[in-house]
């Protein structure tokens, strides 16, 4: 019965055995029980946070800010850690953007060609 199982599921018999054992069918969740960097210390890592919450700061702006305290931080370490606090993500501030609005229906056969006016330093 192992080894048709096996043989039908293209698996190792070990495997079988090991999924008998099991009392749920649910996948399991692979990687660590307890997620943590391997290249930040718990410190540095609540710095991290700490300054992220209080500043809101978009990714590459902490990134900058942060670098003189913690030298070897990276920008992908720091997008690992905020993701893993739940804080990658800035929320949206009302009133930063204009709304957006769609464009006119238009017959086939017309393109909407959109206009925008760009200012340097020096204007």
């Amino acid at each position: 019965m192992l080894s048709e199982l096996s043989r039908e599921l293209g698996i190792n018999p070990k495997t079988v055995t090991k999924w008998r054992k099991r009392s749920s069918v649910v996948d399991r969740k692979t990687g660590p029980k307890e997620p943590r960097s391997t290249v930040l210390t718990e410190g540095e890592e609540a710095i991290v946070v700490a300054f992220r919450r209080h500043t809101l700061l978009p990714l590459d702006d902490c990134l900058y800010a942060l670098q003189p305290g913690i030298p070897h931080l990276s920008r992908s370490a720091l997008h690992r850690c905020l993701q893993r606090h739940g804080i990658s993500k800035l929320e949206d501030v009302s009133g930063d953007k204009p709304k957006r609005q769609k464009f006119k229906r238009t017959p086939i056969g017309f393109f909407h060609i959109d206009i925008a006016e760009v200012q340097t330093a020096e204007v």
